[in-house]
């Protein structure tokens, strides 16, 4: 019998009065997979990444999570199925401690014991253990990325959508990110937006490629990164059909 997908996107497309921000998009994620999409400004990420997560609804076309449609759930609908996302910009309470802001993460859908033990496995992923009583208003660029990576991780979603997790750190910060969605991608699947293609081969196994709206190429990190389209597309050395 054939595995359903986690997610299935059939013929999604996005149109804004007359601009197609999404075209006939075909995308299937399977249980366990990390999938990293990236695409120059503009090819539609962005655009896709909200109809995932209910922001906005697509024109035309299906979503399907486990099998169910979702393309019409409301945002909290969709966090309650079992989708979770980190937006670029850090969305964390500066003025509580880490293990403040993982608490309130953890205790929205767990009883309080559930909640403690989940806080600890938090603290441990993003390397804070022993250190929760840190103000995140106090903390780096990329520390603020890893406790809301956390965040998200506290609800215990199936699916985590991460965009531009990588954006604005330092060398050893990106490693370390890395490094955190390996281990979080041993018991959950994912999805990446990002642009540094340095971080996307520490973490990628298949890529997919938008451009104009459409998926213009998909394959693994070297197959995507040798592909003269894809080079063209990011150099812009010419227009691409």
């Amino acid at each position: 019998m054939t595995q359903v997908p986690l997610l299935d996107a059939r013929c999604v497309s996005r149109r804004f009065g007359g601009v197609v921000a999404v075209d006939s998009v075909d995308f299937t994620l399977a249980e366990g997979e990390l999938r990293c999409l990236i695409g120059p400004n503009g090819a539609g990420k962005s655009t896709f990444f909200k109809m995932l997560t209910g922001q906005l609804q697509p024109s035309a076309g299906a979503i399907l999570f486990r099998g169910r449609p979702i393309a019409s759930a409301l945002p909290h609908q969709i966090a309650r199925r079992g989708i979770g996302i980190k937006t670029q910009t850090p969305s964390v309470f500066n003025g509580l401690t880490v293990g403040e802001n993982l608490w309130l993460a953890a205790r929205r859908l767990n009883p309080d014991r559930r909640a403690k033990e989940i806080v600890a496995e938090m603290l441990d992923l993003i390397g804070f253990s022993g250190r929760s009583s840190r103000l995140v208003g106090e903390l780096s660029h990329g520390q603020r990325q890893w406790v809301e990576i956390g965040t998200v991780l506290a609800a215990e979603p199936e699916l985590i959508l991460l965009d531009e997790p990588a954006a604005g750190m330092t060398h050893d910060e990106i490693a370390r990110t890395a490094e955190i969605i390996r281990t979080v991608n041993r018991t959950k699947s994912l999805i990446v937006v990002e642009h540094d293609m340095q971080f996307i081969r520490m973490i990628a196994r298949t890529v997919t490629v938008f451009n104009r709206g459409s998926v213009l190429v998909e394959g693994s990190a070297d197959e995507v990164m040798r592909d003269q389209r894809v080079r063209d597309v990011y150099l812009g050395k010419r227009a691409v059909a």
